[in-house]
């Protein structure tokens, strides 16, 4: 394809069946996402993807995914490369934003983009750290099970204490999506934390990983981690969790990737300390 002005893209909203083209863009960015992302993204806010087109050709996306009134998260920034620098970004960068409306927006950003990012009204919250490696196969300890449908709703309160939006459709979409494989961590009859384990493109991810306290994070870990002794595993951590990064490098994982977490104002508050693995950098 030759070079075109940014009058020529057309951007329109993306369905579910754009979602491989998105999700292949991705993955070649070497952001590895999950294999069964695509249904549970686009659960939350059917709306919120958007592709750019030339002569009915895809060559930019982005998604700006609302989570209620007051917060959206933006994700999946993408241009095919070859055709960056002509302003096809910006464009579309541009139309979908206006999909979130006044609400505040945050996303996690990579490096390269994070000055522009903050040209556009984005301020840091704090750094992500993805750590890589091989899965310990540790034995899964006691009070840790299998999330089961009846947990629904204690598991959607638990995630709400711990995001700054409510997102019920997606979660019941992501704890149950094929290759997915959720847990729950109880102490005393009370849930005190849960996690989730699926396959990506380069390896495998955990992701949300909650918990109230690092003994809680590190027995969901372990339990996630059991089954796939020796396999490849990623998590992203936020860097003020001390306990979190301590999780990660004493599993023998090592940081291969970062992302800033920023927000174009204020968010709700919630339980940052519990956030020991971010859920996804796509939705937040």
């Amino acid at each position: 394809m030759t070079s075109a002005a940014p009058q020529d893209l057309v951007v329109t909203q993306a369905t579910l069946a754009d979602w491989p083209v998105i999700s292949g863009w991705a993955a070649a960015e070497g952001w590895n996402p999950g294999l069964s992302d695509g249904p549970a993204f686009f659960a939350q806010d059917p709306g919120g993807f958007f592709l750019g087109r030339i002569d009915g050709e895809p060559v930019s996306a982005i998604s700006v995914v609302n989570h209620g009134p007051d917060f959206a998260f933006l994700g999946c920034y993408l241009v095919r490369p070859g055709l960056r620098g002509h302003g096809h970004g910006l464009t579309t960068w541009k139309t979908a934003l206006a999909h979130a409306g006044n609400r505040t927006v945050g996303l996690d950003g990579v490096v390269a983009q994070q000055d522009n990012y903050r040209q556009s009204g984005f301020r840091l919250a704090h750094r992500t750290v993805r750590f890589t490696g091989t899965a310990p196969g540790r034995p899964a300890p006691a009070g840790v099970r299998p999330a089961a449908p009846a947990d629904l709703a204690a598991l959607t309160a638990y995630d709400s204490a711990c995001h700054p939006a409510d997102r019920p459709r997606f979660l019941a979409e992501w704890l149950t999506a094929p290759g997915h494989r959720a847990l729950v961590r109880e102490h005393g009859g009370r849930l005190t934390g849960y996690g989730v384990i699926r396959p990506g493109h380069d390896t495998l991810r955990v992701g949300p990983l909650f918990a109230d306290t690092a003994d809680d994070a590190r027995a969901l870990f372990d339990a996630l981690t059991a089954d796939v002794a020796g396999r490849e595993v990623a998590i992203d951590v936020p860097e003020p969790n001390a306990a979190g990064v301590a999780l990660a490098e004493d599993a023998g994982l090592r940081p291969s990737f970062e992302t800033a977490r920023m927000y174009t104002g204020p968010v709700r508050a919630h339980a940052r300390e519990r956030v020991f693995g971010v859920t996804t950098l796509e939705l937040g």
